[in-house]
């Protein structure tokens, strides 16, 4: 039997891969590579305790606040309704806040890293 390639094993056949070459390990302890992760947790990590503990919040008024989550605002529209209608509101803005940052913050970072990453190959193969 033969023995199958590993994962660090770039295959001569590389199928038109443009990236076959580029020694991605490398590249992941990059500083700038870390400096991506760092921004990009920057905004995931603290975004989701936020809506994590919305979340919980309006569950546990729902179970052990009944009254206040019954109180009538307009008709039968009250603040149980209000606060569930803020889930899905918070979720879009949530949502619009990581476009943006991405846009403004995560792709001209991961761009970097991919032009350099495209002249390091472009470079190889001259």
């Amino acid at each position: 039997m033969g023995t199958q390639p590993g994962p660090d094993t770039v295959r001569e056949d590389d199928g038109g891969n443009e990236f076959a070459g580029v020694d991605f390990r490398e590249t992941q302890s990059s500083p700038e590579f870390k400096e991506l992760r760092k921004t990009h947790r920057s905004f995931v990590f603290p975004m989701t305790v936020v809506f994590i503990v919305w979340y919980f919040v309006y569950v546990i008024l729902a179970a052990f606040a009944p009254d206040f989550m019954a109180i009538s605002v307009w008709g039968n529209v009250n603040v149980g309704i209000i606060f569930g209608l803020l889930q899905f509101v918070s979720t879009f803005v949530i949502t619009a806040a990581y476009v943006r940052f991405a846009n403004r913050k995560l792709d001209p970072q991961a761009q970097a890293i991919r032009e350099r990453l495209e002249n390091s190959v472009a470079g190889g193969h001259q």
